[in-house]
């Protein structure tokens, strides 16, 4: 099972807007994950195989983590979120 992080700055707000987002696409696209959302310094700290943050938080994020780091825009466009995690899961390749 993968593990999906939605990351904001101080872990409530957007990343829980961002969560449910993601919740909808993993479901809708039958991917065997767990959701949770954290805030900036946690998800340092913490182990996902890919992480979900704004575009600010990208790079202080992205230098901290070994897995991927997708920025999102707009955190409620399930569009949006679905083609980033398209996009992670296209980087396995057949390791879904």
């Amino acid at each position: 099972m993968k593990k999906f992080l939605a990351v904001c700055g101080f872990g409530v707000g957007s990343s829980m807007v961002l969560k449910m987002t993601l919740d909808k696409v993993v479901k809708e696209l039958g991917i065997d994950a767990t959701v949770e959302n954290t805030d900036i310094a946690t998800a340092k700290a913490t182990n996902a195989d890919v992480y979900f943050t704004s575009q600010e938080l990208l790079p202080d994020l992205k230098s901290s983590v070994k897995n991927p780091v997708y920025p999102v825009k707009k955190y409620m466009d399930k569009q949006e979120v679905e083609s980033k995690v398209k996009e992670y899961l296209d980087s396995l390749g057949g390791d879904k």
